[in-house]
């Protein structure tokens, strides 16, 4: 049972398998270097496995000895997310546990989180998933934020709150050979062949009603559910594709991709999604703060 456990030998092991030397671990902890010797068997007696092998002086982790010290790890790492969180130790760095949609565009992730990476005081952990399984667990408070492109449904996550960070209106891009100039958007779609976002999405749901207004029927070459592959796609000259110009920021700066036009009324929504908490990760409205008060990190269009 858990309760049974003892996490003061816990500490000593775990101080002894980061340092890696018996003697010097006694020295850090300040305790003689028999009474931690008798620390770590009590632990092993407890755990029913050696978590060392002994080689004279040398200490070498054990395969159980590896498995605990990973969940100490996590133990300790938690206590000090606990502290900084209610506020018991306000110098601890906090952990910020970010989850996004597999298929959202990593441009936007990065200028989102970029002002945290530059300060290097908050130990980012990112998850990529399905939207139904990042929703869960940012329910169940193992993710602090999730960053999709459409709210969550307020009738199936009641706690939840979206924030709309920005809106970015969808071009057309390809490379400058595909496009042979600049030509109107009715003849692009008449052209293409297109790379198009699968049928649920957004975008292509707004693509699919600019065509019908045109009264036009693209070719598709290629449907793909992921904006990097969409991306990779049309850097190889496979066909012209939708997509929010921050998607393509760097290849659009450097010529391998040009911004043929705009598509009127077909845009692309950034959401931040999070919990209703009685202890707010302070790293967490640290960034929404800034975020949500400030201009676009992206470089994309101004929130409305």
């Amino acid at each position: 049972m858990i309760g049974q456990l003892n996490y003061k030998h816990l500490r000593y092991f775990w101080a002894v398998a980061r340092i890696g030397n018996l003697t010097r671990a006694a020295e850090r902890l300040n305790v003689s270097q028999s009474a931690l010797s008798t620390q770590i068997r009590t632990l092993e007696e407890r755990l029913g496995q050696d978590l060392f092998e002994r080689h004279g002086r040398a200490l070498r982790l054990t395969e159980a000895g590896r498995i605990a010290l990973d969940h100490a790890d996590t133990i300790f790492k938690a206590g000090e997310e606990m502290l900084a969180t209610l506020g018991g130790a306000p110098d601890a760095r906090p952990t910020l546990r970010v989850g996004a949609l597999a298929t959202l565009s990593r441009n936007f992730q990065i200028g989102l989180l970029q002002p945290l990476l530059d300060r290097g005081d908050t130990h980012l952990m990112l998850r990529s998933g399905a939207p139904e399984d990042l929703l869960r667990e940012l329910e169940r408070m193992t993710l602090d934020l999730l960053l999709m492109n459409r709210p969550a449904g307020r009738d199936q996550a009641p706690s939840l709150r979206s924030h709309r960070l920005f809106e970015q209106q969808v071009s057309l891009v390809a490379t400058p050979a595909r496009l042979d100039g600049k030509r109107s958007v009715a003849e692009i779609m008449r052209d293409g062949p297109f790379i198009l976002p699968s049928p649920d999405s957004s975008i292509r749901i707004g693509f699919d009603a600019l065509a019908q207004r045109l009264d036009v029927r693209p070719t598709i070459i290629a449907e793909a559910d992921d904006m990097a592959m969409m991306r990779l796609l049309a850097r190889q000259g496979v066909g012209v594709a939708p997509l929010p110009p921050v998607v393509v920021r760097d290849e659009l700066a450097e010529g391998e991709l040009i911004e043929a036009c705009k598509l009127t009324g077909v845009v692309e929504s950034f959401y931040a999604i999070t919990a209703e908490r009685r202890f707010p990760n302070p790293a967490l409205a640290a960034l929404l703060d800034r975020v949500l008060d400030h201009a676009d990190p992206t470089g994309g269009a101004p929130r409305g």
